[in-house]
C-alpha cells in the first residue's frame, strides 16, 4: 500500500509579499483556481487509495482544514508544535503508520510543488515502488531542462531497474558548475519527494540518527487529538535535533536510490520559477491582475488590489498585495529571503501577517488603521461562530454589508440584518455568528488606546483556541 504525506510546514519566503509566515505558499492558488497544497492531493488520483497523512505547523492548522473542506477530501492531519525539516516529520508520519498496524510504502511529497504532466508523476511513482518495495529508500530526480543554479542536484550511480544507485548530493551551484551538471546528463535536480517502506526508514534512523527517533516516538507516543487534529507531544518533538532527510539519512544510506522524473516539476522556489508557470506575452511579460505594461520586456508584474503600470524597464519583477510592494531584478529574486530577513529583524509585521487573515470561521482584512482607530472587513462563513470573548482596550462597531449576523452582547442576544449596526463597549462580553446561509460580511471599526490582535480574553470557543490566537 502507498501511504501519501504531505509535508506542509515551509515558509515560502521567497515568494514574499505573496507568501507570509501566516499565509504560506503552500495555501496560495499561484497557478490555478487551485492551491499548491491543493493540487498535491488532487495528484493521487488513481494511484492511491490510502487516507493522506498531512504533516504541518499547528497554526495553520484551519488552514489546512478548510482547503480539505473545499476539496471533499479526507486526510489524518498531523500538527508539529515547531517546525523541525524533513527528517522528523517523516519519522513520525512512519511511526503514526506502523502503529496503525500497516508498514506501507511512505509517498512523501512537499505541498508546494507544481506537476505539470501528472501521468509522468504517477509513472515515475511506479518505477519506484519496486526499489522501495526491496529495501531501498528511493527520491525522485526531476531531469533538469536548464542550467538552474536554484536547486541542488543528484548525481546518478550505479543503474537499477527503473533508477540508479544516488551516488551524492551536490548543494547548489554556480552558474558554470551547473551548466557542466547539465552537460553531463548524470545529474537530477533534487526534487525533495520520496518513497519509502515506513520501517525501512525508522531501521536507517536507528543507526544514524537515534536520538532523532527516539524524540520522534516520544512525540507520537504523546500524541493527542485537539479537534479532528492529532497534536504531536510539544515537550518531545521541540527536543527533537532539526535536519533534513536529505543530511541525516539519505547521504549515509547505501541502499539509497533515485528514480528520473520529468513530469513538467517545479518547487516555485522563487519568483523566477514562477515566471516560467504562466504563459507570457509577445514581449517576454508576465502578468496576473489588473496590469497596464508599457515598453515592458521580459518582466513578472502581479496585481492583487490594484492596478499596476509600468513604463520602459525589463527584466523586473513587481508584485503588488494590499501592505506591499516588491521591485525587483529577475536576477535577484533568489534573494529575496534575505530581504524578508531583515525586514523581520528591523521589527516589521510584514514578513509574518497576511493582509487577509484566516480563521477557522472565516477571514478579516485590514482597510485603513491609525492612531486609536483601525477599520477591518470581516466575512463568517454560513456556520461561523466566533469566541464568546471580551476587549480590555477597544470598543467595537459592526455594521453589516450582506446576510443577518446573530450577535450575543452580555445577557442579550439578537439579530442584525443588512444595514443594520450595533456597538460594543469596552469590556462588554460578546459573540458574533452567522447562522444564515450565505456568507456574512461586516465593516468593523475598532477605537482605543490599544488595537493589538492579542487583546482578546476567551471565555468560550467551538475551536479550542486559545488567548493567543
Amino acid at each position: 500500500m502507498i501511504q501519501p504525506v504531505i509535508l506542509s510546514g515551509g515558509s515560502g519566503t521567497r515568494l514574499w509579499p505573496l507568501s507570509r509566515e501566516q499565509m504560506p505558499k503552500q495555501f496560495l492558488r499561484l497557478t490555478s483556481s487551485q492551491s499548491l497544497l491543493q493540487q498535491t492531493l488532487s495528484r493521487l488520483d488513481g494511484l492511491t487509495d490510502a487516507v493522506p497523512m498531512l504533516m504541518g505547523h499547528h497554526s495553520h492548522r484551519f488552514l489546512m482544514a478548510e482547503q480539505l473542506r473545499e476539496m471533499d477530501q479526507a486526510a489524518t492531519v498531523v500538527l508539529e508544535p515547531e517546525g523541525r525539516n524533513t527528517a522528523p516529520a517523516i519519522a513520525c508520519a512512519a511511526l503514526l503508520a506502523c502503529a496503525a498496524g500497516d508498514d506501507p510504502l511512505l509517498l512523501v511529497l512537499p505541498a508546494d510543488h507544481v506537476i505539470g504532466d501528472v501521468q509522468a508523476f504517477q509513472y515515475s511513482v511506479s518505477l519506484a515502488a519496486p526499489l522501495a518495495e526491496a529495501g531501498y529508500l528511493v527520491t525522485f530526480g526531476v531531469v533538469p531542462t536548464q542550467p538552474e543554479t536554484g536547486y541542488g542536484y543528484i548525481a546518478c550511480g550505479e543503474p537499477l531497474e527503473g533508477g540508479h544507485h544516488l551516488a551524492a548530493f551536490i548543494e547548489k551551484p554556480n552558474a558554470q558548475r551547473a551548466a557542466e551538471l547539465v552537460e553531463s546528463g548524470d545529474y537530477l535536480w533534487n526534487s525533495g519527494m520520496f518513497l519509502l517502506r515506513a520501517s525501512s526508514y525508522l531501521d536507517q534512523l536507528q543507526r544514524l540518527q537515534p536520538n532523532m527517533l527516539a524524540a520522534c516516538e516520544a512525540a507520537v507516543s504523546a500524541a493527542h487529538r485537539d479537534l479532528d487534529f492529532l497534536r504531536l507531544g510539544e515537550a518531545a518533538f521541540l527536543s527533537c535535533p532539526a535536519d533534513s532527510i536529505d543530511y541525516a539519512v539519505m547521504e549515509h544510506c547505501e541502499h539509497a536510490a533515485v528514480v528520473p522524473l520529468a513530469a513538467e516539476w517545479s518547487d516555485i522556489g522563487s519568483f523566477d520559477a514562477l515566471w516560467a508557470t504562466v504563459e507570457p506575452d509577445i514581449a517576454g511579460n508576465a502578468t496576473k491582475g489588473d496590469t497596464w505594461l508599457t515598453d515592458t520586456q521580459g518582466s513578472l508584474v502581479f496585481a492583487e488590489h490594484r492596478l499596476v503600470t509600468t513604463l520602459g524597464v525589463q527584466d523586473l519583477v513587481v508584485v503588488e498585495t494590499s501592505d506591499s510592494v516588491l521591485v525587483a531584478h529577475r536576477n535577484q529574486t533568489q534573494q529575496v529571503k534575505q530581504l524578508v530577513a531583515s525586514l523581520s529583524q528591523a521589527g516589521r509585521s510584514e514578513p509574518c501577517s497576511a493582509p487577509q487573515v484566516q480563521r477557522p470561521w472565516g477571514s478579516f482584512q485590514a482597510m485603513d488603521s491609525g492612531e486609536r482607530y483601525q477599520v477591518k472587513h470581516i466575512t463568517v462563513k454560513p456556520g461561523g461562530r466566533l469566541s464568546l470573548q471580551r476587549h480590555h482596550h477597544r470598543a467595537e462597531h459592526w455594521i453589516v454589508v450582506k446576510g443577518t449576523a446573530r450577535v450575543t452582547l452580555e445577557e442579550r442576544s439578537f439579530l442584525v440584518s443588512e444595514n443594520q449596526s450595533t456597538y460594543i463597549p469596552i469590556g462588554a462580553l460578546h459573540r458574533l455568528e452567522n447562522t444564515g446561509k450565505i456568507p456574512l460580511e461586516l465593516i468593523e471599526v475598532q477605537s482605543g488606546s490599544y488595537l493589538g490582535e492579542d487583546d482578546i480574553e476567551r471565555l468560550d470557543d467551538v475551536y479550542a483556541r486559545d488567548n493567543k490566537e
